[in-house]
Formats: C-alpha cells, sequence, structure tokens
C-alpha cells in the first residue's frame, strides 16, 4: 500500500508480457544501432539478429519481420499451398487471436483436434492426417504452439514432440512451431533452444513477448525457405528500411534479457499460491509466466474481477467469461507482484470465493 501522502500506487500491468518498456540499455543499443535499408539486405544489425537468432535455434536462416501474426502466416504459406490443409489445436494462436489469415490471405484451411494444452497426443493427430486423392483436402502440415497461451503457458514436452516429428516424418508431413514464447519453455523444461528448433521445418519466435524488446518476430528455417519467406514478407506489407534500430533492441533483449525469465515465472508461481485457496488455480499448472484463473468457483465473472482490480491499480486480461489471465514480465517485479497479490486477494476474499470441493480443470 502506498504511504499516506505518496500518491496513487503505481499501476501494476499484467494483462500481457507485450505491454513493456524498453529499458536504459536497450534504449542506447538501439540510438547506436548501424543501420541500411533492409528491403535490399543490408541493414547490418538485422543481418546480425537473423544469423544469431538461426544459430541459436538450430537452422541455416531466419527473417526479421513485425510481428509474431505474420511469421506464423509466412510460415504457414511456406509450409501449405492454397487449397491445402494445416492441423492444430483448436485454441492455437494461429486459429484464435491471427483474424482468420491463414484462410484470408493464404488461402489455408485448417482443421483442430480438441484443445488440449501440453496433453499433445501425436497418435490421436496422426488419425486425423488425410492423404491426397479423390478431392479430399489433403493435409499439408502440422502446427503446435509452445508454450501454449490459452492453455497458461503450458510446456509442450520434447518426448511428445519427437513422437509428432516422427508422425510427420511417416506422412511426409511439414512442422510448424508458434514459438512465441519458446524462450520460457527453454527455461522451463530446461531443453536446449537448437533441439527444439531443429525439430520443426519453421519456427517463429518473439521478441516483445517476455523478452522485452518493443516489437518484431522472426521466421527460422532453411536457406531457401527464408528467400521464399522474403517475397511473402514484402506481399503482405513487412518490408522495412532502416530497421536495424528496432533489431537492436531484439539482439539487447536475447542477450541481457533471456536467463531473466525464470524470475517470471517464480513471480507467476507466487500469485498463483496466493489465489489457489480461492480455487481459481492450480499451482502446480504454472511452470512459465502465465496465471490462468477459472472464475466458475467465485461469485463474480472474469469481467467484474478485471473492473474491480483495475479500480486498484491492477490490470489482467478477460480471455472468456470466467477465464481470466494474468502474466508476468520485465516491468512487474517483487514489489508490484506483492501489491498484485494483495489486490487480488482482496477482490477474491472480499466477494466470498472460497475454495471448491473440487477444483476445476482449466
Amino acid at each position: 500500500m502506498a504511504e499516506p501522502g505518496a500518491g496513487p500506487a503505481p499501476i501494476v500491468d499484467l494483462r500481457s508480457d507485450t505491454v513493456t518498456r524498453p529499458t536504459a540499455g536497450m534504449r542506447q543499443a538501439m540510438a547506436e544501432a548501424e543501420v541500411g535499408d533492409d528491403v535490399y539486405h543490408e541493414d547490418p544489425t538485422v543481418l546480425a539478429l537473423e544469423a544469431e537468432i538461426a544459430a541459436r535455434l538450430g537452422h541455416e536462416a531466419a527473417l526479421f519481420a513485425p510481428s509474431g501474426s505474420m511469421t506464423n502466416q509466412i510460415a504457414l504459406q511456406l509450409l501449405v499451398s492454397p487449397g491445402e490443409e494445416l492441423l492444430c489445436d483448436a485454441d492455437a494462436h494461429i486459429v484464435t487471436y491471427e483474424l482468420g489469415a491463414a484462410a484470408a490471405i493464404g488461402g489455408i484451411t485448417t482443421r483442430t483436434w480438441p484443445a488440449c494444452g501440453s496433453a499433445l497426443d501425436p497418435q490421436a493427430i496422426a488419425a486425423m492426417i488425410r492423404p491426397a486423392g479423390y478431392y479430399a483436402v489433403a493435409t499439408r502440415a502440422i502446427a503446435v504452439e509452445q508454450t501454449h497461451n490459452r492453455a497458461g503457458g503450458a510446456v509442450l514436452g520434447l518426448a511428445a514432440l519427437r513422437s509428432l516429428r516422427a508422425v510427420a516424418d511417416a506422412a511426409g508431413l511439414a512442422l510448424h512451431c508458434d514459438g512465441a514464447r519458446l524462450w520460457h519453455a527453454h527455461l522451463a523444461d530446461g531443453v536446449p533452444l537448437d533441439e527444439y528448433g531443429r525439430l520443426f521445418d519453421t519456427v517463429s519466435v518473439c521478441l516483445s513477448k517476455g523478452l522485452g524488446a518493443p516489437i518484431g518476430s522472426l521466421i527460422v528455417s532453411d536457406a531457401d525457405r527464408i528467400e521464399r519467406a522474403r517475397v511473402l514478407r514484402k506481399r503482405m506489407g513487412g518490408g522495412m528500411r532502416q530497421v536495424g534500430v528496432l533489431a537492436a533492441a531484439g539482439r539487447y533483449a536475447v542477450r541481457h534479457h533471456l536467463a531473466r525469465l525464470v524470475d517470471d515465472h517464480a513471480r507467476a508461481r507466487r500469485l498463483a499460491e496466493a489465489l489457489a485457496p480461492f480455487g481459481l488455480v492450480d499451482p502446480a499448472r504454472v511452470r512459465t509466466n502465465i496465471v490462468p484463473l477459472d472464475l466458475r468457483p467465485a461469485p463474480m465473472d472474469a469481467p467484474a474481477l478485471a473492473a474491480r482490480a483495475g479500480e486498484r491499480g491492477v490490470r489482467i486480461s478477460v480471455l472468456g467469461p470466467h477465464l481470466a489471465r494474468l502474466v508476468t514480465h520485465l516491468d512487474v517485479d517483487d514489489v508490484g507482484i506483492d501489491r498484485a497479490t494483495e489486490v487480488l486477494v482482496a477482490c477474491c476474499a472480499g466477494n466470498g470465493a472460497r475454495v471448491p470441493t473440487r477444483r476445476p480443470a482449466i
């Protein structure tokens, strides 16, 4: 709580890890960046970022783009031709939060397996694959999300991903990873980034989720695909000029903010443990920086909780009538977590939320 006369407490924004602001060191790196025209493939800072990320993920090449939605959609167009099919989770970002771009821009049809979070079942996915023939829509690729946003930052296990790779290889399909928060999975499970990367034909990674850069994602693949990706990026309006000022922020973020993601994971677990007595979340399922709250045990819905917390300076996301989300990040320190915990516990306790006899699944 703020001391009397100290003014209002600062806002604690837990809506997303995209709300961060560049640090002083990042701003300095941006100001000092060497730049050139990236459409001409002449921006040295962009080239250095692309080479670094490709190497970290065990691939030949990478391409810098404005957003993760763009890198995802470029990847899908590289792997699936118009009128062909992509398989993915029903709650995947590419079919939930990208405004139907796969169909609207790429002419790609999608078919989904039931949302399962980290409980990936490669054999069930294998049973969904359709071969070409007799006017059937041929399956060409499979996409997974690591970590899984709507599943509360769930981490897909390495063994399941290896099995899925085997399924894809047996069927002659490509495999894409929406790795917007792949960095978090890397630290949560201790799996090297290049071990993840080599499982996939294309990987999209984000610099503005968790790592704290103001903008930017990259698609990683082999050199031939990345040359094709450059054409698709331009076609979608993603050609950029002296963009090294932004690539410099991304390089700084990867080098200085990657290892500290474990702090965000610990703070998310603290939030989950504080709210667990109200039956809203199972702390054991909070392994990265996202805390999903199921408000069904509480006599209030998610919009009501968000409104009440917001009045007291804590911002949270509403994902549905009874589903809210808290995301820890670079701009929320231990003091901010203490403040958010105090406010959210008070909001829940003040509305009579109590531990249910059975904890609901999230």
